[in-house]
């Protein structure tokens, strides 16, 4: 029997999980899109801490443009986040989803915002 998408999508998840890893050096960020909205977080796995998180759902960035607008506005806003608590370089997990739409908008705001990776 054929997976559902969402079965898919976190069988890609886990083994992309396998690789990417988030240290104090060089913290996680990890996306998840639903269909209305989508969420950035930058993540340090060896402690167990999220250190700065951003979403469509901010006020700040709330209904301004389509979704793959707001995604690059996500992506600048948690930069900026990150870029205040110290973080420079990541490791972008994309969550299972390809890199295309509204997660690659995301990532190209987030290197226009100063992040490397």
């Amino acid at each position: 029997m054929a997976l559902t998408k969402n079965e898919r999508r976190l069988r890609i998840k886990n083994r992309i999980r396998k690789v990417v890893s988030g240290t104090e050096a060089r913290p996680r960020l990890a996306v998840f899109r639903s269909n209305k909205e989508i969420y950035a977080q930058i993540v340090d796995d060896v402690n167990g801490k999220t250190l700065v998180a951003s979403s469509s759902r901010d006020k700040d960035i709330a209904a301004k443009g389509n979704k793959v607008e707001v995604a690059a506005l996500v992506g600048k806003s948690i930069a900026e986040k990150a870029l205040k608590a110290g973080v420079a370089t990541i490791a972008f997990d994309r969550g299972g989803y390809l890199y295309h739409g509204r997660i690659k908008s995301l990532a190209e705001g987030a290197r226009e915002g100063g992040l490397k990776f």
